[in-house]
């Protein structure tokens, strides 16, 4: 796993690729899944183990979720195993359709609104203690047909990062700091020279889709029923970011012989980027000497904060023998110590509003990351979006020869199709 795909979805600080997978499971634990209508006297216990399925950044993440599970097997005397699987999509959907799927697992947003429909998943969101100190957006990520199904398990967002060193060497201060389009524009101008440009950024809606937030736009409604792709937003957001590669101040991160925004960034190909907070890791470790900073993304035409955020749950099976044990496994992983303990072991940000004062304070310098949930918009969810925002991405490649509202209008059209 990277923490850089395309149409990614946060697992535990690892973004994880969602293609169009055959979603063949069914699931018979008890009335399609749906705990929310049958409560929590209507949930399997047994003795049986508990087997936890994740989709793994490296060794960090796998040691830290291990000695968190541990911790509640030796608690709660339910025992436990966690296996790293090496596709996460492919052995999630092997064990649905085999009928023997993990009991606990992470779940993408991409991948949730096809499990949901045929019953694999088990619908528990509303039977958690800690329901409501996860944040609402979050949430709404991993609601399906009303339906709340899983915990959050942390998250991502999208903000502007700073090259330091060559944004004194333009003789820019802190009071350049763009607040505004138009000062993001004046500043890429002023930072781009020879061998580096202004600003970068991969030419994707998981990235370029943070500005047709702040347009007030965005590829479909909140709870991805509705295609909104063709809102005057969204135009305005192409306009400019196409306003931007005509003048030469910004390149997406292929036309910089990039595969993604941190390698044009840590390369020096780029003055500033549009990324996430997963790029602390790739500047540690490949780029250390690169000194760098974080703000908020500039607000857009009408004064309205925007990014993206990006997530995964904990996914339960609707046919775990005992989803008593699984739920109680979910609420103590989703807890404040253990979020807090597995950003300290490898970067995520705690899902869950309890958890951000301590978080912001063992990680100063990546605050305006998680201030951007409060103005955060999730990628679409609905069955079938992963490839229209496929689609999508491949015209954004030629945006700055391309009609903006042409490209959106023929997205629009693609995903009213997802919600007839």
């Amino acid at each position: 796993m990277t923490r850089h795909s395309t149409r990614a979805a946060i697992g535990a600080g690892a973004l994880v690729l969602v293609g169009a997978i055959a979603l063949t499971g069914c699931g018979s634990g008890f009335s399609g899944g749906d705990a929310g209508s049958t409560g929590s006297s209507k949930l399997t216990s047994s003795d049986k183990p508990l087997n936890i399925l994740i989709g793994s950044s490296g060794d960090a993440e796998t040691k830290a979720v291990n000695d968190a599970v541990a911790a509640w097997s030796k608690n709660s005397g339910v025992k436990a195993t966690v296996t790293a699987a090496s596709d996460l999509n492919q052995q999630l959907s092997q064990g649905f359709a085999s009928g023997s799927p993990a009991d606990v697992f992470y779940q993408s947003t991409d991948a949730l609104a096809g499990y949901a429909s045929n019953g694999s998943l088990l619908a528990y969101g509303d039977l958690l203690k800690n329901k409501d100190d996860f944040y609402p957006s979050l949430l709404k990520s991993f609601t399906y047909d009303g339906k709340l199904y899983c915990a959050p398990k942390d998250f991502s967002t999208l903000q502007l990062v700073i090259n330091t060193d060559m944004w004194t060497k333009a003789g820019l201060t802190d009071a350049d700091v763009p607040k505004t389009w138009d000062e993001l524009a004046t500043v890429s101008q002023k930072l781009t020279a020879d061998g580096h440009v202004g600003l970068s950024m991969s030419g994707e809606y998981a990235r370029v889709g943070a500005f047709m937030v702040a347009a007030g736009g965005g590829l479909m409604n909140a709870d991805s029923t509705k295609a909104t792709a063709d809102a005057e937003g969204n135009v305005k957001a192409l306009d400019y970011l196409k306003g931007l590669l005509n003048a030469g101040s910004m390149k997406f991160a292929a036309d910089l012989g990039s595969g993604w925004g941190g390698e044009a960034f840590g390369t020096q190909k780029a003055a500033m980027v549009v990324e996430g907070n997963w790029i602390t890791g790739a500047m540690t470790n490949d780029y250390p000497t690169v000194k760098y900073k974080a703000v908020e993304l500039p607000a857009g035409p009408d004064g309205k904060k925007g990014t993206l955020q990006f997530t995964n749950c904990w996914g339960i099976s609707a046919d775990s023998k005992n989803q008593k044990a699984a739920l109680d496994l979910v609420e103590h992983l989703t807890s404040a110590d253990s979020q807090l303990a597995f950003s300290k072991a490898f970067g995520p940000m705690p899902s869950i509003k309890s958890a951000a004062d301590a978080w912001k304070k063992d990680n100063a310098p990546l605050v305006p990351f998680l201030n951007g949930a409060d103005y955060a918009q999730g990628v679409p969810t609905a069955k079938g979006a992963s490839d229209v925002v496929t689609d999508f991405n491949g015209k954004l490649g030629s945006l700055a020869t391309g009609d903006p509202k042409a490209i959106l209008d023929a997205t629009q059209k693609n995903l009213e199709a997802l919600t007839k």
